[in-house]
């Protein structure tokens, strides 16, 4: 847009930046964030204004009172997650609905090959597989698999495993997003197909209570993760205003940021899944309380949290 028009949509927030000071470190960091998003904008479009100068200027007064005492590290730690990861959330919202419904058909389309062809089950997940449960089943142990190995190395394993994956859904959206889905693809095909396979063995709902208590907070992130790369491969499809090369770094930044985020959550799939998904006995009630409050967090993190720090920021104005 216009520097005219970019001034006018954002001057009043500004002003307020300067007249109404505040020593609530909530409120500056949320200042911060929103100064230095105009400030990158400025100085894409107007680098040698006096608007990028005056931008400069309130960025550099902001960054001295969040900074002051020196916690710098701790400070942007805390803001990282609770502004930043939230507000690109909401920002690219689109993405992360598009990759859920990718996710939803690819997992659909994974469940009906494996009801129609026999033969689809071991192909996707494997004979070794396949038979080591058909196995653990007739002993009455169907979720044994998870306890054939150690805590500490099938931790270290799975977590090291998923974040490399998440990092390769992200890193494959620069091939116009096409890598992204392939690799969103394959993991949503051996969802659905893994979940079809215990229904038709009759542990449908055993499945869900036992193997869902790591893996609502795995598929959830491996979705965010399909999103960054989503976000990255439309920076390049779709620059929009920016200039190509300008789109792709923004987007780059965004979606590293993105999957960045999500190394907490993997890790701790990777503790529930190592420490607790063997304990297939325990009690109906822990099962369902895990369950609940893994997706009940991830919803409210990735969904309503956002909404509400961008409503936040309305009376502010936007250049959007």
């Amino acid at each position: 847009m216009r520097e005219p028009l970019f001034v006018k949509q954002n001057s009043e927030k500004w002003k307020s930046f300067e007249s109404v000071p505040t020593s609530d470190p909530d409120e500056l960091a949320d200042r911060f964030l929103q100064i230095t998003d105009d400030l990158a904008y400025a100085k894409t479009f107007y680098p040698d204004s006096r608007t990028t100068q005056y931008l400069n200027g309130i960025a550099a007064t902001l960054h001295q009172s969040i900074y002051k005492n020196k916690t710098e590290k701790s400070n942007r730690f805390i803001t990282f997650w609770k502004y930043e990861l939230p507000l690109l959330f909401k920002t690219y919202e689109r993405q992360l609905l598009y990759s859920f419904i990718f996710f939803t058909i690819f997992c659909a389309i994974g469940v009906l090959s494996a009801k129609y062809d026999e033969n689809f089950v071991r192909l996707i997940l494997g004979d070794a597989y396949v038979d080591t449960t058909n196995a653990n089943i007739a002993k009455g142990d169907p979720f044994g698999v998870y306890k054939q190995s150690g805590e500490f190395p099938m931790f270290f394993m799975i977590a090291s495993n998923n974040i490399f994956v998440a990092f390769l859904n992200f890193v494959s959206g620069i091939v116009f997003s096409v890598g992204t889905v392939y690799y969103l693809l394959r993991n949503s095909l051996m969802l659905g197909t893994f979940e079809y396979y215990f229904f038709s063995k009759g542990l449908g709902a055993q499945s869900i209570l036992v193997i869902w208590i790591h893996g609502t907070l795995e598929m959830s992130a491996f979705i965010i993760a399909s999103a960054a790369g989503l976000v990255l491969g439309n920076s390049l499809l779709f620059p929009k205003t920016y200039k190509r090369l300008v789109s792709v770094k923004k987007g780059a930044k965004d979606g590293m940021k993105m999957t960045v985020g999500l190394v907490p959550i993997f890790l701790t799939a990777a503790f529930f899944e190592s420490f607790v998904t063997r304990h297939t006995e325990m009690p109906l009630w822990l099962s369902i309380s895990i369950l609940t409050t893994s997706l009940t967090f991830m919803v409210w993190y990735v969904i309503i949290y956002p909404n509400i720090l961008s409503k936040r920021q309305k009376p502010y104005g936007s250049k959007n």
